[in-house]
């Protein structure tokens, strides 16, 4: 399996099983990473965390702090892609990082850019 960025009409392949996501929260300017798993059913979060706390920001119940990080794992089933957004509104886009190193996605306002599950030939295999 691979991971498809999709993105300004273009598709890049990455030959990975993991990655990370992490952003900044535009408004409280908190720090959140989540591990990733790819596979044939999707993508599978495996672990969430969060730098802090803030307004609609709060921990889910099961959290533990670790090392200033509130950790959890998300109760969520496999998801067919992931969107995020490009507003532009903070300083920052989206950091994505694999074994291979990482990128930063979305920094300016555009089109959202679309994750998702791959053959190592860049098809589809969720949609």
């Amino acid at each position: 399996m691979s991971l498809c960025i999709l993105a300004a009409g273009k598709t890049v392949t990455l030959s990975v099983a993991a990655f990370t996501l992490s952003w900044t929260h535009s408004v409280e300017r908190t720090r959140w990473e989540e591990d990733w798993k790819v596979a044939p059913a999707g993508l599978q979060v495996t672990e969430a965390r969060i730098k802090g706390s803030g307004a609609g920001m709060e921990p889910p119940e099961g959290a533990v702090l670790r090392d200033g990080w509130w950790a959890y794992a998300p109760k969520v089933g496999p998801q067919r892609r992931l969107v995020l957004a490009a507003s532009g509104a903070t300083s920052a886009g989206w950091t994505l990082c694999t074994v291979q190193g990482c990128r930063e996605l979305g920094k300016a306002a555009g089109g959202a850019i679309v994750l998702e599950s791959c053959e190592p030939d860049g098809a589809s295999q969720t949609r």
